[in-house]
């Protein structure tokens, strides 16, 4: 199979290692930047070029797509799913899995349990805001941050909202949630991949810190994670639409809660922690999922794009 694998850099960790499990498996392979593909919408179909040539052919994609390039990565990707290929985690699913907000709000709506949150835009409110997530300590959070980045603790009331004023004052978009203490710090990433989790690590935060991202300098150890934490972590994908998601959940005194749910994981420290070939299982997962997905789509709702590569 012709697989295309949209990142800005082929020489990052996540991005060989699917070029190297895909070549491993007799797929042929390419690594495409999405800000160097470029495209023709029309009612006679979908086109799309890459540094000058026609992008055609190719049975799956996988999107690596930061957040630098969130919309028009994801607009590359809507291209390749409207020309007929397959791919794991479609546009509309890593758009909401990227913003927060929406995200937070697709998963209540299916019965899955996260940290209180709560989200508003006019300075007036924020007393009241507030107060409909109790007392402190709080957890704001930029919408879109990433890796840690954005994430801030306040223990006091009054830096609650001078926290909230000065992100006002930035047009910053954010939200505030509960602090769940009996974590200490810790949290569970579950690298999810169709209907299982194939690799979890639990991270903790280092001292002085609650994040416990690698990124921030978070340690990593494997785990085997509960029935009940991988029926939690499945469904936080598959709620989004992904088929490949890194799903952190902390543990609460009420059970696990989603934290977050990322559409484009690292796969550097799940890999080394774990010893899983998390790049194989997810080749192996697209793959199978694109060759029962064959079929030409509707000349009526998905116009065909070239379908050879000059």
């Amino acid at each position: 199979m012709k697989f295309a694998i949209l990142s800005r850099n082929g020489k990052l960790y996540s991005t060989r290692r699917l070029v190297e499990a895909a070549r491993l498996r007799g797929h042929s392979v390419r690594v495409l930047d999405p800000l160097r593909c470029y495209m023709r919408i029309g009612v006679d179909g979908f086109t799309m070029h890459y540094k000058g040539r026609p992008l055609a052919g190719y049975g799956a994609v996988i999107p690596r797509i930061g957040t630098s390039i969130n919309r028009y990565g994801n607009a590359v990707l809507h291209q390749f799913e409207l020309m007929g290929c397959h791919t794991p985690n479609p546009s509309a699913a890593n758009m909401a899995a990227r913003d927060k907000l929406r995200c937070h709000q697709l998963l209540a709506a299916k019965g899955i349990d996260m940290p209180v949150t709560v989200f508003g835009d006019n300075p007036d409110d924020t007393v009241d805001l507030l107060a409909m997530l109790g007392p402190p300590p709080h957890v704001i959070k930029l919408n879109e941050g990433t890796q840690g980045a954005g994430v801030m603790l306040t223990e006091k009331p009054s830096a609650s909202r001078s926290v909230v004023e000065a992100l006002r004052g930035l047009y910053a978009n954010f939200l505030v949630q509960e602090f769940i203490a009996e974590a200490e710090g810790a949290d569970l990433r579950c690298f999810v991949v169709g209907n299982e989790v194939v690799a979890a690590m639990r991270r903790q935060a280092p001292v002085g810190d609650f994040r416990a991202n690698l990124h921030r300098g978070g340690e990593a150890e494997a785990v085997e994670v509960t029935a009940e934490q991988a029926d939690v972590a499945v469904r936080a994908a598959q709620g989004l639409g992904l088929g490949v998601a890194g799903v952190d959940l902390v543990l609460s005194a009420r059970g696990p809660l989603v934290l977050e749910v990322n559409a484009s994981p690292g796969l550097e420290g799940i890999e080394r922690s774990s010893g899983v070939d998390v790049a194989g299982r997810i080749i192996e997962f697209v793959a199978a999922a694109a060759a029962s997905d064959r079929p030409a789509p509707s000349p009526r709702r998905r116009p065909k794009g070239h379908l050879t590569e000059a």
